[in-house]
């Protein structure tokens, strides 16, 4: 009896990760239980998706609300602020202006400023593919310089930002939904219902709407609108067949950024796709144009986007991303997308790929989610511990959210006053080597390395991390600089 029941919790522990069944599992009954998870899990008010494949919907949701107050169910006719995914719109504006020889890639984008603001050697290529930074075309970080890009469309266009954006896009494709978001006067004149912002604090609190506008952010939209513009990418009605192509290709080697949009490797798959997140709305555009299929989802708070860490461009980090994934492209859909941190076992799962970053998402999502319930400290601890055990090659796979995740936890027992939390201080130290050797001026790395050190009592090994924020070359301002510039203050 004994090995009998051994044997059948070695196979349930097993089969929370498995792979494709002899039964056959509805995409989207999975994909619906998993989205409704993911709110509640996230405490979204309002959650909006779609799918779209081969140029028609397979599936549109609507959870929720838009108005917790008045508990005002969301609406195919409720717009969102998308924030980031506005970059895609830029890219395109970008693209169609090369098209017509109106601008090149290839100039400095000075030439297209009022005064010059970045070293010559910046062109507007690496502007647009987030590679402005660091080594200059080599190093994708995430930047505010896109910004630039608002004056670049408008003097190579001639036209205002917001009147290329109507006259190139919104106009033709009869986008009536999307729109620039300059003030709150905007949203009365077009009789627009906004999904109500929203926080999580101390519970979900309301927010407020990020107004204003630039290539790097500002456009509203809905699903019906977000799916014209897919299709007409899809259809080449925006741009030539060889425009999107380069839109949607890796700069370079190993860049997870194309022009204006993230382009990645997956299970042997490219995955085109962008984000957005304001601090209390969030959104989602994933495609895979081999399978000529598409994932759109708007929220009205930031959890969508924030706990994944997508800025740093990989979007198997989010739990949403894995969810569509698994349900709608790799067929998985009886896998698991929660697992049960004390049962869960990857040793003779054959896609140890695929479970691996399943878990290592949902262990970055509970180190974020510590915040607000400490007890998902030891969750997430858990979960890396199962990666580790199955996969102890960690170097081999070790990447900026592993170690955000294994620092952040230290961060939140430092704020809850939890003692210290050493359990992967061995990793963190080996990780941050192993990333600052490939990229030796990463900001994050240092960011992390400085705070890991100072609170270990290593002040000479924090001030060098922190002082390698300050003094690198051709990095703009961000919030790391100002955290390395306090900290060098404070310990003179």
């Amino acid at each position: 009896m004994k090995s009998i029941l051994t044997l059948s919790i070695l196979l349930f522990l097993v089969s929370s990760c498995s792979e494709k069944s002899k039964d056959t599992v509805d995409p989207s009954k999975q994909f619906t239980k998993e989205l409704q998870e993911l709110k509640e899990y996230f405490q979204i008010p309002g959650l909006a998706v779609a799918v779209e494949q081969e140029g028609s919907f397979v599936y549109e949701e609507y959870f929720g609300v838009s108005d917790l107050e008045k508990q005002t169910q969301l609406e195919a006719t409720t717009v969102f602020p998308i924030a980031s995914i506005t970059k895609v719109f830029s890219g395109v504006l970008i693209m169609k202006l090369v098209e017509e020889g109106k601008l090149s890639l290839d100039e400095p984008v000075n030439t297209y400023l009022p005064k010059p603001l970045l070293e010559d050697s910046v062109l507007v290529k690496h502007v647009l593919s987030h590679t402005s930074q660091g080594k200059v075309g080599e190093e994708f970080y995430y930047s505010s310089r896109f910004g630039l890009l608002t004056q670049v469309i408008e003097m190579a266009s001639g036209k205002s930002f917001a009147d290329a954006m109507n006259d190139e896009i919104l106009a033709p494709l009869a986008l009536k939904n999307t729109f620039l978001l300059k003030d709150s006067t905007q949203l009365a004149e077009k009789n627009k219902v906004i999904a109500k912002p929203y926080f999580l604090d101390n519970g979900v609190e309301n927010g407020f709407i990020d107004y204003g506008y630039s290539a790097s952010a500002g456009v509203v939209s809905n699903l019906s609108d977000l799916s014209l513009f897919n299709r007409a990418l899809d259809n080449n009605t925006l741009l030539s067949q060889p425009s999107k192509d380069a839109m949607f290709s890796s700069f370079g080697a190993g860049l997870p950024y194309g022009y204006g949009i993230f382009s990645q490797e997956f299970q042997g798959l490219q995955i085109v796709w962008a984000y957005g997140q304001y601090d209390c709305h969030s959104s989602l555009l994933l495609k895979i144009p081999e399978k000529n299929i598409t994932v759109i989802a708007l929220a009205n708070n930031n959890l969508m986007s924030d706990p994944a860490r997508l800025i740093y461009g990989d979007v198997t980090s989010s739990m949403f991303a894995m969810s569509f994934l698994k349900n709608y492209v790799l067929g998985y859909t009886e896998m698991k997308l929660f697992e049960a941190t004390d049962a869960v076992d990857i040793t003779e799962v054959s896609n140890k790929e695929f479970c691996r970053k399943k878990l290592l998402a949902q262990a970055l999502a509970e180190s974020f989610m510590a915040r607000f319930d400490a007890t998902k400290m030891q969750s997430s601890a858990k979960l890396l511990n199962t990666v580790f055990t199955a996969s102890p090659d960690y170097l081999q796979y070790a990447d900026l959210n592993l170690l955000h995740t294994l620092t952040f936890l230290k961060s939140v027992a430092f704020y809850r006053d939890l003692g210290e939390f050493n359990e992967f201080d061995t990793h963190i130290e080996a990780i941050g080597e192993k990333l600052l050797h490939e990229t030796p001026n990463n900001p994050y790395v240092h960011s992390y390395m400085g705070t890991y050190y100072d609170r270990k009592g290593n002040v000479e090994k924090a001030r060098y991390h922190f002082e390698s924020i300050v003094n690198a070359h051709n990095f703009s301002r961000n919030w790391y600089t100002q955290e390395a510039e306090n900290w060098l203050n404070e310990n003179k």
